[in-house]
């Protein structure tokens, strides 16, 4: 052969992943619930964080950006959009996190800090 592919019927089913995403529904919330655990004194609370406003937890400060569940019809699940900030940090390094997390798959974007851990919940509101 002269370096054409010929597709396979995984490689079909791998186009059509996105689209099969992209098929799955996410609506808006305005609450996030977030679980935050201190490590220090193993102290777990659990944390309402309103969209677009801040939040306080110890030395953090987390702002929700967007905060997405399923329909009623899918399974559960939850996003959310955040950034987190340390104010222990110096003012050019205080963002510890920026992006999204996951309820069902909390392994996949998280906070990677030696105090603290984050995690979505559930999406709550209209």
């Amino acid at each position: 052969m002269s370096g054409v592919r010929r597709s396979s019927p995984a490689g079909a089913l791998v186009l059509l992943m996105p689209l099969a995403a992209a098929a799955q529904g996410w609506e808006p919330r305005r609450v996030a619930e977030l679980q935050l655990l201190d490590k220090v004194n193993a102290r777990v609370s659990v944390l309402r964080a309103t969209v677009d406003e801040p939040a306080q937890f110890g030395t953090l400060t987390l702002r929700v950006s967007a905060c997405n569940a399923r329909p009623a019809d899918e399974v559960p699940d939850a996003a959310a959009w955040m950034e987190i900030r340390d104010s222990r940090r110096p003012p050019d390094r205080q963002v510890v996190f920026r992006g999204w997390m996951f309820d069902n798959a909390p392994g996949v974007s998280m906070l990677e800090h030696p105090v603290y851990d984050v995690r979505v919940l559930e999406c709550r509101g209209p």
